[in-house]
């Protein structure tokens, strides 16, 4: 059965291929795919306003969407688990979701349901923010440069004194994340451990995060972060942009770091769908993805030419509805420290460069590991669990049968796709601490982690108990 185009513009593309099958021709030494025939092709998708949902944003804008045969509504969500939550009970065909999110539903924290992506949408994108009141206190531990600047990237060795006069002053040092399975709740994490202060951890009967904690972390939506921030609820937050350029730009709070500083092209949020809709809709899972990948290349391609055209359309209300020069502080190659410290961050925002789009595999493991660091996961778990856990999430077969489509339409170079990847990164040391990752070896870099959970250690009581020696 051949389904009827959504718009002008796809009716445009199924013509162009179909003559272009009739007369045989060649594009790129392939022949031309014929169009998927989509099982669904009026799709609601949701997302949070932030700079990285600029793949949906752009694939509707661009006519990448209407390409595919697909009428496509996105809708803002209010948080992190309402998105989920519609996404699970089908109000949602799908979700720009953070990379936690899959994998936590998958394991049955917080809410159970098998959730997949085939798709990355970016590298990077985070910062950490704090209080004007604790940059200033935070400053008198930092080396400055020759030009009277602190020296980045900012350790948080730098807050650690900060964190004790706070609780000498009688005062519990409050930092804000977007969710529990939150990108940021983990890279948050992970730069306090680095500076040797424990950000608490979770166990089965206490879902707080807060045991033994030197700074208590807990939720807040992202749009809301220097509001909360200004009011004196927290002192400090790791959001997405454009949120910490917001409490620049606002006047109430510096931002201390970027994540590229502590995870080099760290992988950031997905695509998410439940295991059912993928089984479901197999052609429509593949349209929307090769749509996203057609919007990741436009987002980067030329040296981010195309960057000041995405920071007005994510401008717009009905996407990220900021003001286009603090979206653009940061999708321009640039991230705004303390108030005009404005330094060049080239890769802040990545969408498709660096295999950016590929759903690794390794990059699943990482989020699984620091979620059984920080008692997330309350058991320890072989390394053979770890990837089993990746596998049943991530789906690279999906992504590169998108890819495939794209090079045989002409839409993209074979060059630009990881073919013969087997899902796993090549270890990394680009961390803040300098600790190597492996995600084939999951336990031995949980070893090497001085604050967090390891080998058999899980939290009882309040406490940390059990050996930790390393698992198999």
């Amino acid at each position: 059965m051949i389904r009827l185009p959504a718009s002008p513009r796809t009716a445009c593309f199924f013509t162009a291929a179909a003559i272009a099958l009739s007369l045989g021709t060649l594009s790129s030494g392939t022949a031309q795919a014929a169009p998927l025939n989509v099982e669904k092709d009026q799709l609601k998708l949701g997302f949070i306003k932030l700079t990285d949902m600029a793949p949906l944003a752009i694939a509707v804008e661009k006519g990448f969407f209407d390409d595919e045969g697909l009428s496509v509504t996105l809708e803002p969500q209010a948080n992190w688990k309402v998105l989920l939550d519609r996404v699970i009970s089908g109000e949602l065909d799908g979700a720009h979701m953070l990379a936690g999110q899959p994998l936590g539903a998958t394991i049955g924290y917080g809410t159970q349901a098998n959730v997949v992506t085939a798709f990355s949408m970016d590298l990077n994108g985070n910062g950490i923010t704090v209080s004007n009141e604790v940059w200033e206190r935070m400053k008198a531990n930092l080396p400055k440069g020759a030009d009277g600047k602190p020296v980045h990237p900012i350790k948080a060795d730098a807050l650690k004194p900060v964190i004790a006069q706070y609780r000498a002053e009688g005062k519990p040092f409050t930092m804000g994340m977007v969710f529990p399975v939150s990108t940021h709740n983990y890279e948050l994490r992970y730069w306090l451990a680095a500076g040797g202060i424990n950000p608490g951890f979770y166990s089965p009967t206490d879902v707080s995060g807060q045991i033994q904690a030197d700074a208590l972390l807990s939720v807040t939506p992202p749009p809301q972060m220097p509001a909360t921030l200004e009011a004196g609820t927290i002192f400090g937050y790791a959001v997405g942009e454009p949120w910490n350029q917001a409490a620049v730009m606002k006047g109430i709070g510096v931002p201390v770091i970027a994540d590229p500083d502590i995870w080099k092209n760290k992988p950031e949020k997905v695509f998410g769908v439940t295991e059912g809709w993928a089984a479901k809709n197999p052609n429509t899972h593949l349209a929307v993805v090769k749509a996203l990948i057609r919007a990741a290349q436009w987002l980067d391609e030329n040296n981010n030419a195309n960057r000041a055209e995405a920071v007005k359309i994510l401008a717009k209300s009905e996407y990220v509805g900021a003001d286009a020069k603090v979206i653009a502080n940061s999708m321009t190659g640039t991230f705004e420290y303390e108030k005009g410290d404005k330094r060049s961050v080239p890769d802040f925002n990545v969408f498709f460069r660096y295999n950016a789009t590929y759903p690794f595999y390794s990059d699943a493991i990482w989020y699984l590991t620091q979620m059984r660091r920080w008692g997330q996961i309350a058991e320890a778990k072989p390394d053979g669990w770890y990837a089993e856990t990746a596998r049943k999430v991530y789906k690279p077969d999906v992504y590169l049968k998108a890819a495939k489509l794209l090079v045989e339409e002409g839409k993209a170079k074979e060059a630009d796709f990881p073919w013969t990847s087997d899902g796993y990164k090549p270890v990394d040391s680009g961390f803040i601490d300098g600790i190597a990752y492996d995600g084939r070896k999951p336990n031995d870099y949980l070893s090497k982690l001085s604050i967090g959970l390891k080998g058999a250690q899980k939290v009882e009581g309040g406490q940390v108990v059990g050996a930790a020696q390393v698992g198999g």
